[in-house]
């Protein structure tokens, strides 16, 4: 009988490190937003046990993206020194311990977890793109697709179950939070092969060979240069613009659904319905990224739709779950979008990470103080009307910003 050919070691070994490398980006995806937005939910039990009022509740639920606008712009050069791996999942332990921390009754505990919490989480927000630039360099936006649908479905997840989880147990809403650990020391373990075959001969060359085919240069200081192009502030607009409706619609659309009579209930279950709707816009964004040459059209689709929702609302909120789906889809859409500019504007891993830190450091600003000025613009008005008109032309601005940002060029280009 003819001898039945072995894979080699090596061939061997380079599947098993592509399989757990898939795996950790998934991992590192899943643990984006679990930590946020579990929180809402039993919102009204930590007010209740703290003693805090709404405006500090709302810095709390703000704290986050404040982190992620501080931390942002200095993931890049964390990452160049320590090595993209080590960041990473170093990152994932110290999201472990921040959660751990605002779960445990201390004074002052919350605060400070909640903060380090949107530290950790921006690091792997800047950096995951980088990685997926770097492992896929043909597949960025299918690949940034697929994490954007699972970060949006464990959010879900994770919005769903903190109220089930906190009343199963007396440790109530410290429990609810505090679960999610695990998730974090999950992926943390399985990137541990990836940080023991990181620094081969290997892939050192194969790291020096993504440098030498762009055509700019990568040291620290051209990168710096990212600040200086006109792509570059596109991109970062666009970031900011669409994840500012994206974190006001978690924060205020369930009041803004309230105040025109739906029931706490059923606007609770609408937010499942936006999140949901998030992983199809997500996955139908990535199937669509790498058929087109620009992504102009993409992200104008996805800024009409936000209008629509909006609009929608502000003129037939019996009407909702529709705008509420149209926002769904449209969110999802465009942070797969977003996110995936980090590479397909860039000609390299590491000028990928360095428009991600800067995008996300002035992008995520932007998004902190959204669902502030909203609150603040209804406490001034004491209606809904003017903060969805304010809304609206944040679209406007989408629909700009991602067009100018979706046409086929590089950042650094000279034309």
């Amino acid at each position: 009988m003819p001898a039945v050919p072995t894979p080699s070691p090596a061939r061997s070994d380079r599947t098993v490190r592509a399989g757990l490398m898939l795996a950790g980006v998934l991992l590192l995806a899943a643990n984006l937003r679990a930590g946020i937005t579990s929180v809402g939910p039993v919102m009204a039990d930590i007010r209740t046990d703290l003693g805090i009022g709404g405006a500090a509740a709302s810095f709390l639920v703000a704290l986050p993206v404040i982190g992620f606008a501080v931390i942002s712009p200095v993931a890049p050069t964390i990452a160049r020194r320590i090595g993209l791996e080590w960041s990473l999942a170093g990152s994932l332990l110290v999201l472990a311990a921040a959660i751990v921390l605002r779960s445990v009754p201390l004074p002052g505990a919350i605060w400070a977890g909640t903060g380090i919490l949107g530290a950790a989480i921006a690091m792997i927000n800047v950096l995951l793109p980088a990685l997926v630039k770097r492992e896929y360099p043909t597949r960025v936006g299918p690949m940034t697709g697929i994490y954007s649908a699972l970060q949006s479905g464990v959010a879900a997840v994770a919005a769903g179950l903190a109220v089930p989880i906190a009343g199963a147990s007396a440790a109530g809403w410290r429990l609810s939070l505090g679960v999610w650990a695990a998730l974090a020391l999950i992926g943390f373990a399985v990137f541990l092969p990836a940080l023991r075959a990181r620094h081969t001969s290997a892939q050192r060359a194969a790291d020096a060979g993504a440098v030498a085919d762009s055509d700019a240069p990568a040291d620290p200081a051209h990168i710096g240069t990212m600040w200086s192009s006109p792509l570059a502030w596109t991109v970062t607009l666009y970031l900011g613009l669409q994840s500012t409706i994206y974190y006001t619609a978690i924060t205020w659309w369930p009041a803004i659904e309230q105040h025109d009579g739906l029931s706490p209930a059923a606007a609770g279950w609408h937010q499942f319905v936006f999140q949901t709707l998030g992983i199809a816009g997500s996955l139908s964004a990535a199937a669509l990224l790498h058929r087109l040459r620009a992504q102009s059209a993409l992200a104008a689709v996805a800024a009409v739709l936000a209008f629509a929702g909006i609009g929608g609302q502000l003129l037939l909120p019996g009407w909702g779950i529709v705008w509420v789906i149209l926002l769904g889809a449209s969110g999802g859409a465009s942070i797969t979008l977003a996110l995936s500019l980090f590479g397909l504007r860039t000609r390299n891993h590491l000028h990928a990470a360095s428009l991600s830190g800067m995008a996300q450091s002035v992008g995520y600003l932007l998004a902190a103080f959204g669902p502030i000025l909203v609150g603040i613009l209804h406490d001034a008005t004491g209606s809904w009307d003017g903060p969805l008109l304010a809304l609206l032309i944040v679209t406007v601005g989408i629909l700009v910003f991602g067009i100018l940002a979706g046409r086929p060029r590089f950042v650094h280009e000279r034309r």
